[in-house]
């Protein structure tokens, strides 16, 4: 790099901030929770910078929990909340600089992240630990999350400490510490209008670039080409970076549940399963398509096809707010097990299939996962040992699969088939919606699309 010449980067346009009410109503909540469950202070901190190597870092990402709380994307922040009868909004975040931000751009500073994220006080990272030990001082609880970074752990024990070393003088060290992570968990699962206005956004980006790379698979192209084309999708549009590596299985690859080397040539004859999905303003989407390669399904991929849409479209049916977290998996399941002994996969009776979990050797993941922040988003999936009923507002994929790899039991036709139809779905208060549904899935559609674009 050479030497900067520019000034300080410029102020940014305050339009790019989010709306910032529903993480000003977010941190009330928490601390509305907090206060009924004994009140006390609420320390968080985002994520910290890592090396990629020498002096390279990774794209910096922000930590979920942060984030969801202050719309704040800078990293060397903490939040600290005080619950009681004169609640407080606390930031900690870098101080201006002048020189770095020549190097790495502008930065808020407390000033400006106080007036603009709406906090009641903001300091300098630098002023944490003379200040945390005040906060804490004559608090019942501290909630925070421990365990997952043995450097915070060790910031949030010497500032608890310091207050116990301060008893002879009267003051009263918190006597518990709560898991602020699990209660942020039961917020976070059930989003806000806000949440899922942007999940749409991603959803339809999303779909889109699944679109794209339809249009754009041939023989003889390689996995990584069609890669290019999710990314050139995802960034032009607007989000941010994929929201996990993207799978790009080209034949046998596709009966590699998390394969990600993506640099195998795709073959006439042979399917593709893509998934992949962006994310946008911290929310994730997540979208499986599986389509041939030449853009026409030959009779065995169909069947096989066919039973796993069907496996998708019972599991959408069961997602309702009510039926249990499990629901939709086993409808899934059922019509799997049947479509696995129709074509000659499996012998039995359709109960004896699913009591033995014969059918785990070609379905051997679950048919969803919670969707938000985070692919694999926060929140239990049982309460008090028994599935959760799903309510209005919850967010999860659906995405059932067949992986039929070589076998001297398995008919050779169907051979490295592998295929996994996968959407993300809105409980609704009498179902569900699929807001990636903009994908094509069906073998007409994605055959009259991949047709379209050859013959254009």
């Amino acid at each position: 790099m050479n030497a900067p010449t520019s000034p300080a980067s410029p102020r940014p346009d305050f339009a790019q901030v989010p709306d910032l009410a529903p993480f000003r109503a977010r941190r009330e909540r928490l601390l509305a929770r907090m206060q009924a469950a004994g009140g006390g202070v609420a320390v968080l901190p985002t994520a910290p910078e890592r090396i990629r190597n020498r002096d390279a870092h990774y794209l910096y990402r922000h930590d979920s929990y942060f984030y969801y709380l202050t719309a704040f994307r800078e990293p060397e922040a903490v939040v600290v909340l005080v619950a009681g009868e004169q609640p407080q909004q606390i930031l900690f975040c870098r101080e201006k600089n002048e020189e770095r931000e020549i190097w790495d751009g502008y930065r808020y500073g407390p000033d400006a992240a106080c007036e603009v994220f709406g906090f009641d006080e903001a300091w300098t990272i630098g002023d944490l630990e003379k200040r945390l030990p005040d906060y804490l001082a004559d608090q019942p609880l501290v909630w925070a999350s421990l365990g997952y970074d043995s450097a915070w752990d060790a910031t949030v024990l010497d500032a608890l400490n310091s207050v116990r070393g301060k008893a002879r003088s009267g003051i009263v060290p918190p006597h518990s510490i709560r898991d602020l992570r699990a209660e942020l968990d039961e917020m976070r699962l059930v989003k806000d209008a806000a949440e899922l206005a942007t999940m749409r956004h991603a959803a339809q980006i999303s779909a889109a670039a699944h679109c794209r790379a339809m249009r754009a698979t041939r023989p003889g192209r390689f996995e990584y080409e069609i890669e290019a084309e999710l990314l050139h999708a995802f960034r032009s549009a607007g989000s941010q970076a994929p929201a996990y590596t993207s799978i790009v299985a080209g034949g046998a690859n596709a009966c590699v549940l998390h394969y990600i080397d993506n640099d195998h040539l795709l073959r006439d004859g042979d399917l593709l399963l893509i998934d992949a999905g962006c994310e946008l303003d911290g929310y994730a989407s997540d979208i499986t398509r599986t389509f041939p390669v030449n853009g026409r399904f030959s009779t065995a991929q169909r069947e096989v096809y066919e039973t796993v849409l069907a496996a998708q479209h019972a599991a959408r049916e069961a997602t309702r707010p009510g039926a249990h977290w499990n629901a939709p998996h086993e409808a899934a399941v059922k019509v799997l097990a049947q479509g696995m002994i129709d074509l000659g996969l499996l012998q039995g009776s359709l109960d004896g299939v699913i009591e033995s979990n014969a059918y785990s050797r070609f379905y051997m993941h679950r048919t969803g996962h919670w969707l938000g922040m985070d692919v694999h988003d926060a929140g239990e999936y049982k309460l008090g040992g028994e599935w959760r009923p799903l309510a209005e507002g919850m967010v999860l994929t659906i995405e059932p699969g067949c992986y039929i790899r070589p076998a001297d039991d398995v008919p050779e036709h169907l051979w490295n088939i592998g295929i996994r139809i996968e959407d993300d779905a809105v409980v609704t208060a009498d179902g569900c919606e699929l807001i990636t549904a903009d994908a094509p899935k069906t073998v007409a559609d994605i055959e009259a699309l991949m047709r379209e674009a050859r013959d254009g």
